[in-house]
């Protein structure tokens, strides 16, 4: 997604309504932040969102559409949104990013490192793809040095569409961003 963090648009709207999930927020003195992406491959283009928590108020909403090439795209985008949102609003403070995407979570907590000694390239043992490419590695290697600066965020995974308010709420406002909601 070459040219993703300039383009698209970006809607952004605060408010102090919203409550989190309290199974999920036992720890109410840091951050919560909900992402979502959402893709339409009809069009080549897709949505993200994020919906930041302080405790049970919800205080920062965004969303925007850009194009892309796949619903995991729009994923990672989405956690890098809040990732850029927490660097600029809270920095040093201590935050988890909630994702449904189990692509984005064994990215953040696994395949980077693998990534970043590899050249962020894939190392395969066939030669015809040894050298491959990670999609949207620009992505990667921007929420790579972010994880890398802020030791106190962590990226964990929420179960989607499972009623748990601020997955919902992130990915309502992806979909609307794209048109879909």
């Amino acid at each position: 997604m070459d040219g993703a963090k300039s383009a698209g648009s970006v809607k952004q709207v605060d408010s102090v309504a919203g409550s989190v999930d309290a199974m999920l927020s036992p720890m109410t003195d840091i951050f919560q932040v909900y992402s979502d992406g959402s893709f339409d491959a009809a069009s080549r283009s897709g949505g993200w969102a994020i919906v930041a928590f302080k405790g049970d108020v919800q205080i920062h909403v965004a969303s925007g559409t850009t194009i892309g090439s796949s619903n995991n795209s729009f994923e990672v985008l989405s956690v890098m949104r809040a990732a850029s949102w927490l660097e600029a609003e809270a920095t040093g403070m201590a935050a988890v990013i909630w994702t449904d995407s189990a692509h984005v979570v064994e990215g953040c907590h696994r395949w980077r490192f693998i990534w970043r000694g590899n050249g962020w390239k894939r190392v395969r043992s066939n030669p015809h793809e040894r050298r491959r490419p990670i999609p949207d590695a620009d992505v990667w290697r921007e929420l790579d040095a972010f994880l890398e600066r802020n030791p106190l965020v962590t990226i964990q995974l929420c179960k989607g569409h499972s009623g748990i308010s601020g997955n919902e709420q992130a990915d309502a406002a992806a979909r609307s961003a794209l048109g879909l909601g």
